[in-house]
């Protein structure tokens, strides 16, 4: 049986502030192998994010993309896979955030951890995209914006998250809900493409094209996590539907600082859609090994 959903999760790295906070939002979306959005949404806290994960699945083989670190085993500094970020897309103005064992937001971790023992395995990417079964890995959404020739974002990434230091303090948040729009007529966009994805299959999704985006903070941050969600979910279909020829693993086969090699399936990676000039010998499909 192949993969017939795709799922995005675009988890809020941290848990809440205390016993009594309320935990971040986290952006969900899944689509069907057509492009449809299934379900989309917002949850809250790891056994929300779980429950809503499973419901959606139901049964079915299904491939999980989330933001945030899945497999953290460096003592310090950065991982591997978040080093190569910066080097395959910096061009672009993509970097990563640093995580090790350190790091106090280390949500990912947890929710591997909890998909584990409801059944998901997690794949680091280096043998290819899973053909069938509960497969979870790790993505990052700035690297599909300006690894996916889709998308258009050919000289760098839209500044519809980090203001850029030439934008005032002043104007950011009226440019950042503009390049927002902007960002929301490229997804829509992807009805066309293969693997499609169709912003207009469900009510809140199809609400982000309707609607303007906000310039207020929280409800504009509302938002981002859908989008984010939604850029998880295709790019686990592209995963899936081209592998290698499409995307790049980083951080496979390259050990953690101070640690030996990890086994073959379980390493610290990001699986990336990928320009010929993005990959690792800048001139096309390098098999990873």
């Amino acid at each position: 049986m192949e993969i017939e959903r795709f799922i995005g999760v675009d988890l809020a790295w941290a848990q809440g502030g205390g016993p009594r906070a309320r935990p971040n939002e986290t952006g969900v979306a899944v689509i069907d192998g057509s492009g449809a959005v299934i379900d989309c949404g917002w949850t809250r806290g790891i056994d929300e994010t779980v429950a809503w994960i499973g419901g959606v699945a139901s049964g079915r083989s299904s491939l999980v993309f989330v933001d945030a670190p899945l497999v953290v085993d460096n003592p310090s500094g950065q991982r591997a896979c978040e080093r190569e970020v910066g080097r395959r897309y910096g061009r672009w103005k993509v970097s990563a955030n640093s995580t090790n064992l350190g790091s106090p937001r280390l949500a990912g971790v947890l929710l591997r951890e909890r998909l584990r023992a409801a059944g998901w395995v997690y794949d680091d990417g280096a043998s290819g995209p899973p053909v069938r079964g509960l497969v979870m890995s790790e993505c990052y959404p700035y690297t599909t914006l300006v690894g996916a020739t889709e998308l258009g974002y050919d000289q760098e990434r839209p500044t519809y998250k980090r203001r850029p230091a030439r934008v005032p303090t002043a104007r950011w948040r009226a440019v950042r809900a503009a390049e927002c729009d902007q960002l929301i007529v490229r997804l829509a966009g992807l009805a066309t493409a293969d693997p499609p994805l169709l912003l207009s299959s469900h009510p809140v999704s199809r609400r982000l094209a309707e609607e303007p985006s906000p310039e207020a903070s929280a409800e504009y941050k509302h938002r981002e996590d859908l989008i984010d969600a939604l850029l998880c979910a295709w790019t686990a279909a592209l995963w899936a539907r081209y592998g290698l020829a499409r995307c790049q693993v980083l951080g496979a086969g390259i050990p953690a600082a101070g640690l030996g090699t990890t086994a073959r399936g379980t390493a610290a990676t990001i699986i990336a859609p990928a320009r010929p000039e993005q990959r690792r010998d800048g001139t096309g499909v390098r098999p990873v090994t």
